[in-house]
């Protein structure tokens, strides 16, 4: 059974971090792509950043040189640094794990609620 169990979001002030976690089972972790998605009340569900197996990163512009992605293939843990976080970073985050000619598979999310 796949599970992806994500975890470490909460309330946090403006320029605080948080560290989100997501573990991953019942798949071959090492070869999936895994990412991190946001969703804010009234929008689009959008990518963050996301790290291949062979650990090539992307970030959106906006989380650039503020988030970072890795993962622990040991372990089968994808994480996501988010320093310096502001009140639009405030949202749902989901951890998605991807690859070619297989079934996508998501977690059922974590709050992340920015404000003083």
């Amino acid at each position: 059974q796949v599970q992806l169990v994500e975890s470490g979001g909460g309330l946090v002030q403006p320029g605080g971090s948080l560290r989100l976690s997501c573990a991953a089972s019942g798949f071959t972790f090492s070869m999936y792509t895994m990412s991190w998605y946001r969703q804010a009340p009234g929008k689009e569900r959008e990518v963050v950043a996301a790290i291949d197996s062979n650990g090539g990163t992307i970030y959106v512009d906006s989380v650039k040189g503020r988030f970072t992605i890795s993962r622990d293939n040991a372990k089968n843990t994808v994480y996501l640094q988010m320093n310096s976080l502001k009140p639009e970073d405030t949202a749902v985050y989901y951890c998605k794990a991807a690859r070619v000619a297989r079934p996508t598979y998501w977690g059922q999310g974590t709050q992340v609620t920015v404000s003083s």
